[in-house]
């Protein structure tokens, strides 16, 4: 690759934008060079699942030269539904479907001047915290190809981790935005319940949980992003004093991190403490076990609710093309009684009452993304036995669902590294509409502990 072409795909969004505006480079420029450095990486990284480079130029055929990102390239994640893309959502059993529908999201994307060129891989139907669909192999980490990328946003986070693009679109129902941030270094934000654009059909159980997103390294595009495709007014401002800053380290099965998450989140702590902010530690006044049992079976309600469209879709067919791990996921739906999912719904309900006295001492919490860093290749295949899967994936992933059940922001933010240099994101998480307060924060952590320069060696 040229050295013009690394140098523009090195640029955040803003920057990239820049350089068209200012007449230095034609927008073709800018997505050419995505192409070309999609080309080089991907039969290494795998994380582009559909190329659309004639889409992409018909779209810079008619683009405003005036709207704020013009030109800019980014891509889609395979779950979200574009006219003339392939809409898998990582699944064998929807090839051959095309999108034919824009959501609000997608077309407020539209109007700001991005133009996607592609399509991001995702685990089937973002069920697990993984990137080895089998529909197209295993997604790579751009820090060392023998991890994953984290789910279920893994090629999105890996492509814009690897200086593909500058944004990519992410989804997050249980931490699948976080999770692929964490592992990946970059940044990852996730809204508040409602406060984005809506970006799919109704669905209750993704009403519920998922909010969407750009994935972006640097925090004036994420925070960008997350205001440009916004549905809501601000939120408030950040308050003219230190932030009170909860240091919780327990995921939702109660259990603490591996060591060195567990360091890493020290580090940020004494970062947030050296600029003045009161830090403490303090867990969460919740029943985490009864939330854990929450989100199990919202999880299973929303893979069964797959199972069911798939089969009335495919008839017998269905169960050969969908994975295990799905089928599995069903099957847990079919013991859930009508109590279980009236607790369920309880205890999300309860989130809020629990914590009120809490909100009044702390403006936000700062805690793990997952409980390690990314896991080597094959721990959270889709193919493995089910009951193994379950345990490991969920041991592996139950720091970023509260936020989901509560509806609440979340920010993963790459200051520091993991064992064997591998990134480990610190999560930032406030109650809902604290959107401004986390994004701001992010900004003056970027300043504070700048992370621009750090590139994976694929990159």
């Amino acid at each position: 690759m040229s050295g013009d072409i690394d140098a523009i795909c090195a640029l955040d969004a803003h920057g990239q934008a820049d350089l068209v505006r200012r007449g230095d480079v034609p927008p073709t420029a800018l997505l050419d060079a995505a192409l070309a450095r999609i080309d080089a990486l991907n039969p290494a990284l795998n994380a582009v699942a559909h190329v659309a480079a004639a889409q992409a130029h018909a779209a810079l055929a008619g683009l405003d030269r005036s709207a704020p990102m013009a030109g800019v390239p980014y891509l889609l994640k395979a779950s979200m539904e574009y006219p003339g893309f392939p809409w898998l959502s990582g699944s064998r059993s929807r090839q051959g479907t095309v999108g034919r529908r824009k959501y609000p999201f997608a077309r407020r994307m539209d109007a700001l001047g991005l133009v996607p060129c592609g399509l991001s891989t995702m685990p089937e139907f973002g069920l697990i915290g993984s990137g080895e669909a089998l529909l197209y192999g295993p997604t790579r980490n751009p820090w060392n190809l023998e991890h994953g990328a984290g789910g279920s946003s893994s090629g999105a986070a890996a492509a814009v981790a690897a200086c593909m693009v500058p944004l990519a679109t992410g989804s997050d129902g249980g931490g699948s935005i976080r999770i692929p941030a964490s592992h990946c270094g970059i940044i990852g934000f996730k809204p508040s319940r409602n406060w984005n654009l809506r970006a799919r059909a109704v669905s209750l159980i993704d009403d519920l949980l998922a909010s969407d997103g750009l994935y972006g390294r640097s925090m004036r595009d994420t925070a960008w992003a997350a205001r440009a495709l916004r549905s809501q007014p601000p939120g408030p401002a950040a308050p003219g004093r230190p932030l009170r800053i909860a240091v919780s380290l327990q995921g939702l099965d109660g259990q603490l991190p591996a060591p060195d998450i567990v360091e890493m989140i020290g580090r940020t702590a004494t970062l947030c403490a050296d600029l003045g902010h009161a830090v403490e530690p303090r867990e969460l006044p919740l029943d985490l076990g009864a939330l854990n049992r929450a989100f199990d079976i919202l999880w299973s309600y929303g893979a069964g609710e797959v199972v069911d469209l798939t089969r009335s879709r495919l008839g017998a067919a269905a169960d050969a093309v969908l994975e295990p791990w799905t089928l599995g996921l069903a099957d847990r739906r079919q013991a859930v009684t009508p109590d279980d999912l009236a607790a369920a719904l309880s205890a999300i309900g309860r989130i809020d009452l629990h914590l009120a006295t809490f909100w009044e001492r702390f403006d936000l919490v700062l805690s793990p993304v997952a409980a390690s860093t990314a896991p080597s290749l094959g721990v959270l295949a889709p193919d493995r036995a089910f009951d193994e899967l379950w345990r490991d994936h969920f041991r592996h992933v139950n720091h970023t669902q509260l936020q989901n059940m509560a509806g609440y922001p979340g920010l993963s933010l790459p200051l520091f590294e993991g064992e064997g240099g591998l990134p480990a994101g610190a999560m930032f998480w406030t109650r809902h509409g604290g959107d401004d307060l986390l994004l701001a924060l992010g900004a003056a952590l970027e300043e504070a502990r700048p992370w621009a320069h750090r590139r994976p060696p694929l990159a």
